[in-house]
């Protein structure tokens, strides 16, 4: 009886090795020993300097006192690679480096504080550019007219819209696009919301005597239509200067459906729309493997495989005559995060890739 308990007992005891063994930091060979912090330097960056998985670079800098916020780097300081005393490898600032400007580290709003990717990138999609779904834009007040009697209205109008708003406050005025339509389910995930204009109401109107409100237009991007929809606005102050990068905890599957870009084929820093989104228990900061299938191969087993795309009509018809059609496996082309998150949908940004990135390729956590 003992000894079956014990080799269960070392059974567990080699699975936990085995399991602490594989989550602990591979460091890639070629890391250097220090490196000085160079402007326009993400994190993820800086981590893939030093790991083959920077999206893991909370673990390469959390244990750090000196860096308790790792995002307030600054360009020129200089980081050292050490390692703690149970081997564990960790990024510090090697304060014996006299870094001369800025002086200063006050916020993380500091406009050349290093941030996990670079805020440029994607800030125009987490303060204006939305997707809504057609029952989130359900009743939402619109623009009615203007001040004077134009088709498209601009600084110097004052807008009426039909709804009630809340007088002093920001609204942004957005167009509605095309929908997204997830070509596995049909479904329609939601429109594309494109910034129009900002403004700043000063009537409240009242929905029941038909009394539009009214609002003066702050800025204008494009012109103002009858019909555009008025949302309240978003504080840019609040936009997250870093994301806490992890893998979903639940396996997912899903596709890129669309990117901003408008191109057929993208790459790193380019912004894409998956079909997952919340319902899916997707977060800002998920990290997500983008897999594209290989080519299917017809095989008649006689030696002279073709590709399905080069067979003939008769190849790909006459599976009952030995001729057999074999989906290949599906290979990783590159990574992406997540940061904007709807209930059906997600913007995300390609942090990587191995090949160029395509619309239809397969998004999953493995």
């Amino acid at each position: 009886m003992l000894k079956p308990v014990l080799n269960f007992l070392a059974l567990c005891a080699f699975c936990f090795a085995v399991t602490a063994a594989a989550d602990v930091l591979q460091v890639r060979e070629d890391a250097p020993e220090r490196y000085v912090v160079k402007k326009g330097d993400t994190l993820w960056d800086i981590s893939a300097i030093y790991l083959s998985q920077p999206w893991r670079w909370p673990q390469l800098w959390r244990m750090n006192p000196q860096i308790e916020n790792p995002h307030l780097i600054f360009p020129g300081d200089v980081l050292r690679l050490i390692y703690d005393a149970d081997g564990r490898p960790m990024l510090v600032r090697d304060e014996r480096v006299r870094r001369l400007s800025p002086h200063t580290r006050v916020t993380d709003t500091q406009p050349d504080a290093i941030t996990t990717l670079p805020l440029a990138m994607i800030r125009p999609f987490l303060a204006h550019d939305q997707l809504l779904s057609a029952s989130a834009l359900e009743g939402k007040p619109y623009i009615l007219g203007a001040s004077s009697n134009v088709k498209n209205a601009t600084v110097g109008h004052t807008l009426y819209a039909r709804g009630e708003l809340e007088p002093g406050k920001g609204y942004a005025i957005y167009r509605k696009g095309r929908p997204y339509i997830d070509p596995e389910t049909g479904d329609n995930l939601g429109y594309a919301m494109t910034l129009v204009a900002t403004s700043r109401a000063f009537r409240a109107g009242n929905a029941e005597r038909s009394e539009p409100a009214s609002l003066h237009i702050l800025d204008v991007k494009r012109e103002i239509r009858q019909g555009d929809l008025v949302l309240p606005a978003i504080d840019s102050e609040s936009l997250p200067a870093y994301f806490h990068m992890s893998r979903p905890e639940q396996e997912l599957n899903g596709l890129i459906i669309d990117t901003t870009s408008k191109l057929r084929e993208f790459s790193k820093w380019d912004i894409v729309i998956i079909n997952r989104g919340a319902s899916d228990q997707l977060k800002p900061g998920h990290m997500l493997d983008i897999l594209r299938p290989s080519p299917t191969v017809v095989d008649s087993r006689n030696g002279q495989p073709v590709y399905l795309e080069d067979s003939s009509r008769y190849q790909r018809l006459a599976s009952n005559f030995g001729h057999e059609q074999i989906k290949m496996p599906r290979e990783r082309v590159g990574h992406l995060m997540v940061f904007k998150v709807t209930e059906q949908a997600s913007f995300a940004i390609v942090t990587d890739t191995y090949r160029p990135v395509r619309v239809g390729d397969h998004i999953v956590s493995p």
